[in-house]
């Protein structure tokens, strides 16, 4: 059994699962903002980490797994809540975490397991490799997506998304002057904690 950090009304039926990025624990300081927020808006968040990162916690140093490597452990996840609650899931996760979602999005959604997918941050290419795109999957996408990306991700911006052939299943949200964690620079006059409420709008009316 996956342990699982629950955050948002326990009574809700309205259930994320957020899987974390390749570098930061589920309650990393991100993740605990965001998943504070979402809980305001009414939706049970379910978290949980991969192995290689809770490995980490015992003090064994694991490399970062390609993503191909862990989707067994989100197929696990949601075979594990399915036995825990009525609610059908969205999945999803932060950069990582939401890539891994979406390769096993449409085979979950095809078979009733789940609701849709929320990408936070999502990396279309690996950092300084715009020619590695990881978007081929993506144009076929079935599950109604949500992508939350800040407008100057250094893993895809909103110039180089303008190129790419996306599903018409999936919805880009853009935070202003967004970095990968959605945080805009002080001279372009948005906030951080702005870009993160209006996300967790975003995945709200998803959800």
């Amino acid at each position: 059994m996956t342990e699982l950090l629950w955050t948002g009304p326990a009574d809700s039926a309205r259930l994320l699962v957020l899987a974390h990025g390749a570098g930061a624990a589920m309650d990393s300081d991100w993740m605990n903002r965001m998943a504070a927020l979402l809980g305001d808006r009414g939706i049970r968040v379910a978290r949980f980490e991969f192995a290689y990162m809770a490995a980490r916690r015992e003090g064994v140093r694991r490399p970062n797994p390609r993503a191909e490597a862990v989707l067994d452990e989100y197929r696990a996840v949601i075979e594990q809540l399915r036995g825990e609650t009525d609610a059908v899931p969205v999945i999803g996760g932060k950069s990582f975490g939401g890539r891994v979602a979406s390769m096993i999005a449409d085979e979950q959604y095809s078979a009733g397991r789940i609701g849709g997918l929320v990408c936070l941050g999502y990396p279309f290419h690996p950092m300084g490799k715009p020619e590695q795109l990881r978007t081929a999957h993506l144009a076929e996408l079935a599950a109604p997506t949500l992508i939350c990306q800040g407008e100057r991700d250094i893993m895809g911006s909103r110039d180089e998304v303008a190129g790419y052939t996306l599903s018409p299943a999936i919805t880009v949200a853009w935070s202003p002057d967004g970095d990968h964690d959605l945080k805009p620079r002080k001279a372009s006059g948005h906030g951080f904690a702005e870009n993160l409420a209006a996300a967790a709008d975003a995945v709200a009316a998803h959800v």
